[in-house]
């Protein structure tokens, strides 16, 4: 297995991982145009072989000049627990220094997956850009179930 930077013939892969996840509650659905339209921020586990399919995705989008998300955090169930989602995350911090963000937030349904990498609970109304970006459209809006988080590089 390896990570890379998402690219075009990966999106429908992202779309089945992603919203396998949303029909269980415990992401929001990204509907085709949107992964379209945000595949820059997206990184994708792949088995070695070109050709085969997803089998894990995170994404970093960056949300102001100092302050970016990791979103969409999905791991095939066959994939889980061998270690390839702490290897997402760290792709996404090393992506955010890249950029000379100082701060990366999430918001999570396992807080204690992302405390391991230094991140410490925060309030959500500390997020104003996320809650009138995605968070309007959520169907659990306003009555969010989710932790956020925050980690300042």
């Amino acid at each position: 297995m390896h990570i890379r930077k998402a690219v075009i013939e990966d999106v429908k892969d992202i779309h089945t991982i992603l919203n396998h996840y949303a029909d269980q509650g415990l992401l929001l659905p990204r509907s085709l145009s949107e992964l379209y339209d945000h595949l820059r921020d997206f990184f994708v586990l792949q088995e070695s072989n070109q050709g085969r399919p997803v089998r894990g995705v995170c994404g970093l989008r960056i949300c102001w000049e100092d302050l970016a998300e990791i979103k969409s955090l999905a791991i095939s169930e066959k994939q889980q627990g061998k270690g390839y989602g702490i290897q997402l995350v760290e792709e996404c911090l090393e992506d955010a220094r890249s950029f000379g963000l100082k701060k990366v937030f999430t918001l999570t349904y396992i807080p204690d997956f992302f405390l391991r990498f230094g991140f410490n609970k925060i309030d959500k109304s500390s997020l104003p850009h996320k809650i009138w970006a995605d968070c309007l459209n959520c169907p659990k809006f306003p009555d969010c179930d989710e932790t956020a988080l925050m980690i300042e590089l």
